[in-house]
């Protein structure tokens, strides 16, 4: 299966890096390119598009805007944010508003490919560790939050699934998870699925930033 890739960067000259790299893949094609928000969500009324990558710092319309009106649609691509900074509160803002994930622009592409593959299958976040590290530092300015008590759906989840999602939140992957739990990898892939089924969440990425909203892991640790 192709892996149908959406470019979005002001930067001509960025756009034609990450398209070369991608050409040369022969389970990727670039299908489109917006030099900005606006740009992007008028091309993707007329293109079938599975990852977008997307710039945030942008002109007429950033990118964390874009994400957000992207993932309000029935069956969106998936997002994948690129930012020049490390714990960058755009990448954070990108997160919120539906992303699945963020790069570095200055990633190496082996990284880059592996994360658009892993974004694609929605089996795994990128970088987790780094996720956790944007989210222990902008969590202060999580809007209130959310406590558990007030987010029924946490009540469905099983002992061993509320076990799950906190190792998520804290960064783990599928086999780190395992390894820790005495459990196979198939196993807590099966936790992970059902954990976003009945939080009604899209991937990885929103389990860690509702665990963060609800207190269920609190910046520097366990809540």
């Amino acid at each position: 299966m192709t892996i149908r890739v959406m470019l979005v960067d002001d930067q001509v000259l960025l756009r034609t890096g990450f398209r070369m790299v991608l050409a040369a893949q022969p389970d990727m094609e670039v299908v489109a390119e917006a030099g900005d928000g606006v740009e992007a969500l008028q091309l993707l009324r007329s293109t079938s598009v599975d990852v977008v990558l997307m710039d945030v710092r942008m002109p007429k319309l950033d990118g964390v805007e874009a994400t957000r009106r992207i993932c309000q649609d029935t069956d969106p691509p998936k997002v994948l944010i690129l930012t020049t900074f490390d714990l960058d509160e755009y990448a954070f803002s990108g997160l919120k508003a539906g992303a699945s994930g963020f790069m570095l622009k200055d990633v190496p592409p082996g990284e880059l490919l592996s994360a658009i593959r892993a974004v694609h299958s929605g089996d795994a976040v990128v970088a987790p560790s780094t996720t956790r590290r944007l989210l222990d530092r902008f969590a202060p300015m999580l809007p209130g939050g959310t406590k558990q008590s007030e987010h029924k759906e946490l009540s469905r989840l099983t002992e061993r699934e509320r076990e799950v999602m906190i190792l998520v939140a804290q960064g783990l992957s599928n086999g780190e998870i395992a390894a820790r739990l005495v459990l196979s990898e198939a196993t807590v892939k099966t936790h992970v699925g059902r954990i976003l089924t009945k939080l009604g969440l899209r991937d990885r990425v929103q389990v860690v930033v509702l665990a963060y909203e609800t207190g269920l892991v609190r910046a520097g640790g366990l809540g």
